[in-house]
């Protein structure tokens, strides 16, 4: 038998949910098995159960649905809400709302009203609530993705990681990058700080008194960064960082770790590379900059020092984060990067694999 994207999540609900009885779980495991192609046969022996067995709860899937499933179980209280509409709640939640209601995502109350209106089952949104909080699920969060469609992913992971994990003897390992575009904001009114009984407060609007872009190379070996904020990124301002980056280094091989913007490989800086054969470009692949390990730091950076940061004018922007990297060199450790290569990459495949049983199961 073949079953739909959407029947095929309802089942598994049911098999997976600590509130169903097993035997109802047996019930849907014998349909969920047999929509995936197993042999009535092999079912059997697995579940523990007869052929007839097997076939009777096959047909009444059929015939019935997920209401087939439910048998007749004497004696005993009945559940006030049958299993099946536990496992159709939790299907519909794991799809985005269908094009006819307008809605990008449910709510409680939304879906109630949908299964009301669509299917007549009625459950009150209370019980919506608790079922996303038993299963953990927030259709009212998002987030952001990006899956790199780099046709050399595979090589740049294994390049970049395998400096990581094992870089060259006696050899330098830098990870360089900008952070542009970093604004200098000013409250309108003086920030509140900590007291004993409320948190620090600050006005929620905010005078921009302009921007710099700040180039930055962590040394992979050590976790110390050096930093230096221009008032643009160009080519130009990206080689005399470089130059400044690798002069500690002199007469040591040097692997720089770096992502694809143009200003990274224009004319200039590919003659001084051909001048200084002793540094070698290692490129991350497009669109996947969080295998640099400058971001990390960005990211603990912003965080830590520019977010919640009253800036006066670009000048105490600068001297903050000048004051925040030789802080940070004052006890530098480098970041401990575990993953390796395979493992990246069967990651990112499986993402990829339910990425497209997702939208599958959207678009139906």
């Amino acid at each position: 038998m073949e079953l739909s994207v959407e029947q095929a999540a309802e089942l598994r609900e049911l098999v997976n949910s600590r509130d169903v009885p097993a035997d109802l779980a047996t019930r849907a495991r014998i349909v969920l098995w047999s929509g995936e192609g197993r042999r009535r046969k092999d079912i059997a022996e697995l579940l523990g159960v007869s052929l007839p067995t097997v076939d009777r709860w096959k047909t009444r899937y059929s015939q019935r649905g997920l209401a087939g499933l439910e048998g007749d179980r004497p004696g005993g209280a009945r559940d006030q809400v049958p299993a099946r509409v536990r496992a159709r709640v939790i299907a519909l939640t794991r799809m985005t709302p269908p094009a006819c209601t307008g809605l990008s995502h449910w709510s409680t109350r939304e879906l109630a009203k949908y299964l009301k209106r669509t299917e007549n089952v009625s459950v009150s949104w209370h019980y919506i609530a608790r079922i996303w909080r038993e299963e953990q699920l927030k259709p009212h969060r998002n987030g952001t993705f990006k899956i790199s469609k780099d046709p050399a992913f595979a090589e740049k992971v294994a390049d970049v990681v395998g400096l990581y994990l094992a870089p060259p003897g006696g050899a330098v390992v830098l990870s360089i990058d900008e952070k542009t575009q970093i604004q200098a904001l000013d409250r309108t009114q003086p920030v509140l700080p900590v007291t004993f009984a409320a948190t620090e407060k600050r006005t929620h609007d905010y005078v921009r008194h302009g921007t710099t872009n700040l180039f930055a190379a962590l040394n992979v070996g050590t976790g110390e960064v050096i930093g230096e904020c221009k008032p643009s990124r160009n080519g130009k301002n990206f080689l005399a960082f470089l130059k400044k980056a690798v002069k500690p280094h002199a007469g040591k091989e040097i692997h720089v770790v770096l992502d694809n913007l143009s200003t990274h490989t224009t004319p200039d800086v590919k003659e001084w590379l051909a001048k200084n054969s002793h540094v070698h470009f290692h490129f991350t692949p497009v669109g996947s900059s969080w295998i640099n390990q400058i971001e990390t730091w960005f990211g603990i950076l912003t965080r830590q020092s520019i977010r919640r940061g009253t800036f006066a004018s670009v000048n105490v922007l600068i001297s903050q984060i000048r004051n925040y990297i030789d802080s940070w060199n004052a006890e530098a450790r480098p970041f401990t990067w575990t993953a390796t290569a395979d493992e990246i990459l069967a990651k990112v495949r499986l993402v990829q694999t339910n990425i497209k049983k997702l939208v599958a199961n959207n678009s139906k």
